[in-house]
């Protein structure tokens, strides 16, 4: 018998194999398994239909059914389990769209998804989740982190034809709980900025679609002086420069005139053909409604203030800060 060590190759070939039978197998059993359940909850409505107009009645039909189920197969047919389904399929009655627009998600997406209220933000959640290839821990830290409602104006479902929306692009507050700061921390911008670098994929998820790096502290050369812009990014969607300035304390008049400027400088000096104007962000602990509605903040649609968060608050918490932070940003426009 020859007792020498598989080669290396064979042995990392065949692990691989392994590895993608294993991958295709779990993919075939996810796509039957949200085909079963969309199936489920579509009878469940029929069935609703058929009987007494009546709230009690739907209900009493779940919960028999589910009694019924549970003796048969066992766990996963809870009446919770069952509610899911039905409403899985009232918010998409066509199967065959959800398997032409939602083929990457697993049914642990559609169930984190389905625990939201509002329809219009499962559909949203569900299209981001399936376009940006968020994993399932991804999509519930931004459901727990109110992503969609964080954002300037509620985003809406686009066709190709629309140009592009900054407003349901860009959000506030930024929830940065990931760069590791605790809610009493001291630090500095110096700080702040080395955080983000060291969780760079994380913040721009963070910041939202499109997102690329450009660079940090980047140069920006006049005729009579040198400027450092703390970080720069390019949109992809909006095609232009996004220029973020970081600061601790409240925003200032001194701030946004500074981040006027740089924008301005990076339109005359950086901005290339085919590329929309240049947006400016302050990103800052604390904006003002003073200085949403005095200063050159004030209808200006290339600037913009906004809080970050570097831990994160309770719900109830964050549901004020994005209404704070919406009535301030209404003083802007």
């Amino acid at each position: 018998m020859n007792n020498k060590l598989t080669s290396p190759n064979l042995f990392s070939d065949v692990c691989g194999i392994i590895e993608q039978g294993r991958q295709q197998a779990y993919a075939a059993v996810n796509k039957s398994m949200i085909e079963t359940y969309w199936n489920i909850g579509k009878r469940i409505v029929e069935e609703e239909q058929s009987g007494k107009e009546r709230a009690e009645y739907g209900e009493e039909i779940i919960n028999n059914l589910s009694t019924q189920l549970t003796h048969a197969y066992g766990k996963g047919f809870s009446s919770r389990y069952l509610r899911s389904f039905r409403r899985f399929y009232l918010l998409i009655d066509d199967y065959e769209i959800w398997k032409s627009r939602f083929p990457n998600l697993t049914w642990t997406h559609i169930f984190k998804v389905l625990r939201i209220d509002d329809e219009t933000a499962m559909r949203w959640y569900l299209e981001a989740a399936s376009k940006e290839m968020w994993s399932v821990r991804t999509l519930d830290r931004n459901i727990s982190t109110q992503y969609y409602e964080r954002h300037y104006v509620q985003p809406k479902p686009q066709n190709k034809a629309q140009k592009p929306n900054k407003f349901e692009l860009l959000k506030n507050p930024i929830v940065a709980e990931f760069l590791g700061f605790k809610q009493d921390s001291t630090y500095s911008e110096t700080d702040l900025e080395t955080a983000i670098i060291s969780h760079l994929q994380d913040f721009m998820m963070e910041l939202g679609r499109g997102f690329a790096f450009m660079g940090k502290q980047q140069l920006v050369r006049t005729d009579t002086q040198d400027y450092h812009i703390d970080l720069v990014f390019y949109n992809v969607i909006l095609k232009c420069y996004v220029l973020i300035d970081l600061k601790l304390g409240t925003i200032t008049h001194q701030d946004v005139g500074q981040m006027d400027m740089y924008v301005r400088m990076y339109d005359e000096l950086k901005r290339t053909e085919g590329d929309n104007p240049t947006i400016g962000i302050v990103l800052c602990s604390e904006t003002s409604k003073d200085i949403a509605r005095y200063s050159i903040l004030k209808g200006n649609e290339q600037l913009f203030a906004a809080k970050y968060k570097t831990f994160l608050p309770t719900d109830e918490q964050l549901r004020k800060e994005i209404e704070r932070q919406k009535q301030t940003f209404l003083l802007q426009k």
